[in-house]
């Protein structure tokens, strides 16, 4: 019946996805005693800012967790071609990864794509299912004047084509009404049969709605999170659905002291994260037509902060709709959100739109993210890639292989295929957090490090 998003979604909308290992392991035995169908523990942004910000490995994280639960699944969230990165990835580094995720402790992959684009998920399904992980295929929830029921549907057709065992609505934003959510889960089981599951958020309001008329439309599972990391722009609370959803089936008996405890151990974790919070204390209306996620809006919030411009929240927050619209209605979702986000930002500090494009809004127009839902304006697109064409077919099918690539450019620093993959998803990043692991454990010469081209060191 339920899902536990704390420690994936829930800091990550809430605290920038600051939460480390050790806070997770502090609390994870308890939470896995209260029965959830599944954990999610990882994917998304958290594989980034471990490696980023927190000087941590998120290998050993999923490790770890799993090495802890003996009731509930460990679940990721997994962009498709975009994988735990911000851009496309060849179908190698696709490969490999899904197959570490699975063999290092990850039992369900929750797999979207930003754009809806099914040929985006291919590759990782079809890994995914050969590797025996249960594969949910989710739909990028958004609200457009193309985003019909009629559309969803169809799109949940194509993955289950692919041969995913379950659905999910991604409601990244929030956006999910009663009326939708009630037609939509109805109309997914009705025509394909499936297990189907909703994630919401409740940042307008609107998540709490939703996940009722879901449920009594016949939604199997709901995404909730511990208060203390629920509400605002992350899921609608664990403790207040388990109560209501209670009146309606004969769920266990649960021990609400041992809820108590957990609670109250992950309000000492978020007060540590201060400097990071959202710090919303109501729902925020701006949302149902900014469409800004949960993630979206407190890094958002921090960026402008950190650049001395939160006074221009309201227009940033203006912008997006109106871009989001000019590039033909994408779901704002990681990375869409951000190429949309930050070219808002843009237009509002140049105070002329587009004068500046980023390199990502012109592969985005370019077609190397995917189709867009609906058709860019062909000005706005001769205005932003010049005499160049979009590209047609399958993103990915434009990449070359990259792993050898990777391989010889890390050299030493890379130990094993998942060092391999934190230096070929993250880059520089990856590079760097790798070098500061090992050097006060090896002694290492970093040149021959670097021209090393064999295979991984013992």
């Amino acid at each position: 019946m339920f899902v536990d998003t704390t420690f994936r979604d829930g800091h990550q909308s809430l605290i920038a996805t600051r939460m480390t290992t050790e806070d997770i392991l502090g609390i994870i035995e308890a939470v896995d005693e209260l029965g959830f169908r599944a954990l999610e523990v990882w994917g998304g942004a958290t594989f980034d800012v471990c490696v980023r910000y927190l000087n941590e490995d998120p290998w050993e994280r999923i490790r770890l967790v799993k090495a802890k639960l003996k009731n509930s699944k460990t679940q990721m969230l997994l962009r498709g071609q975009n994988l735990v990165g911000y851009r496309h990835y060849a179908d190698d580094v696709v490969e490999l990864f899904v197959r570490k995720a699975v063999e290092n402790g990850v039992e369900i992959v929750r797999i979207f794509d930003a754009l809806n684009d099914v040929r985006n998920l291919e590759k990782s399904i079809e890994v995914a299912l050969k590797c025996g992980a249960h594969v949910q295929g989710a739909i990028s929830y958004t609200v457009s004047p193309v985003h019909t029921v009629e559309y969803f549907v169809n799109y949940a057709g194509e993955l289950v084509e692919r041969g995913v065992h379950s659905l999910c609505i991604k409601d990244m934003a929030g956006l999910l009404t009663p009326k939708a959510a009630g037609e939509l889960v109805s109309e997914l089981k009705k025509r394909y049969g499936l297990p189907v599951e909703v994630h919401s958020h409740a940042t307008a309001g609107l998540g709490e709605l939703a996940y009722i008329t879901a449920f009594q439309a016949g939604a199997d599972v709901i995404d909730t999170a511990f208060s203390p990391f629920a509400m605002a722009t992350s899921q609608p609370a664990f403790e207040t659905f388990y109560h209501v959803l209670s009146e309606y089936v004969d769920l266990p008996k649960i021990d609400w002291k041992k809820v108590d405890s957990i609670v109250r151990y992950l309000w000492e974790v978020r007060k540590k994260y201060e400097a990071y919070d959202v710090k919303m204390v109501t729902i925020d209306h701006r949302i149902i037509v900014s469409q800004v996620p949960g993630g979206m809006y407190s890094n958002l919030v921090k960026q402008l902060s950190e650049q001395k411009m939160l006074d221009k929240l309201d227009e940033v927050l203006e912008e997006i709709p109106r871009v989001r619209k000019d590039l033909g209605y994408p779901p704002l979702v990681t990375p869409t959100s951000q190429i949309v986000g930050v070219q808002a930002v843009l237009n509002v500090m140049t105070g002329e739109r587009y004068a500046k494009v980023t390199r990502e809004v012109k592969d985005y127009v370019k077609g190397l993210y995917g189709k867009p839902p609906a058709p860019i304006d062909p000005e706005l697109v001769k205005k932003i890639l010049g005499d160049e064409k979009p590209i047609e077919g399958r993103p990915a099918d434009y990449l070359e292989p990259e792993l050898e690539n990777r391989k010889r450019e890390i050299g030493l620093l890379a130990q094993s295929d998942e060092d391999l993959l934190i230096y070929a998803i993250l880059g520089e990043v990856g590079r760097q957090y790798l070098r500061r692991r090992y050097e006060n454990s090896l002694y290492v010469d970093w040149k021959l490090a670097e021209e090393f081209e064999g295979g991984y060191p013992v």
